[in-house]
């Protein structure tokens, strides 16, 4: 038990040896972030100095309408290009992707379309041809066949039931028999 409690005694005075190092690197971290927004600052924002005259006033806010707008181009620029270059990673992981072969394939659900709808989801308002496929079938007769004019010959069966039911029906079944 001693060795139990001497090793969760070390584990926990490294972890706390190492937090205190992380916290210090975080505290390190966030000064050199704060010195390297003040050196951009100071690189790129001058200090202001507000002129006394309303010409001079005006001449200055020009000036910094004119460089918001530049900024604003820049940051236009760099994102569209970074929609572009975003979209060719897409297409580029979708290749290798396509490539490997080694993807699953979702489960297809049966979906009730007909030709017409089929064909004006896939080509939207292009779509003007009417594919009714019943249209074009042949008509076929149906030929009669021996069996057929047989049963029509007999005639309906509801009529041949009421005559055999009851016992005039049964008599001439008995009769029909000897």
């Amino acid at each position: 038990q001693k060795k139990r409690r001497a090793a969760t005694a070390r584990r926990q005075h490294l972890k706390s040896a190492m937090l205190q190092l992380a916290v210090t690197e975080i505290e390190k971290e966030a000064a050199a972030k704060e010195a390297e927004k003040q050196n951009y600052l100071a690189e790129h924002c001058p200090p202001l100095s507000l002129p006394g005259s309303m010409q001079e006033l005006q001449e200055l806010c020009k000036k910094l309408h004119a460089k918001i707008e530049s900024v604003d181009e820049e940051r236009y620029d760099t994102e569209v290009k970074l929609q572009k270059t975003n979209k060719e990673l897409e297409d580029l992981s979708q290749k290798l992707f396509d490539l490997r072969g080694k993807f699953k394939r979702p489960p297809l659900r049966r979906v009730r379309m007909s030709a017409d709808a089929m064909l004006r989801a896939l080509l939207g308002s292009k779509h003007k041809v009417c594919m009714d496929l019943r249209a074009n079938l042949k008509q076929v007769k149906k030929e009669d066949t021996e069996k057929e004019k047989d049963l029509r010959d007999v005639g309906d069966w509801r009529k041949n039931i009421e005559e055999k039911s009851g016992m005039e029906g049964r008599k001439k079944m008995f009769e029909a028999g000897e």
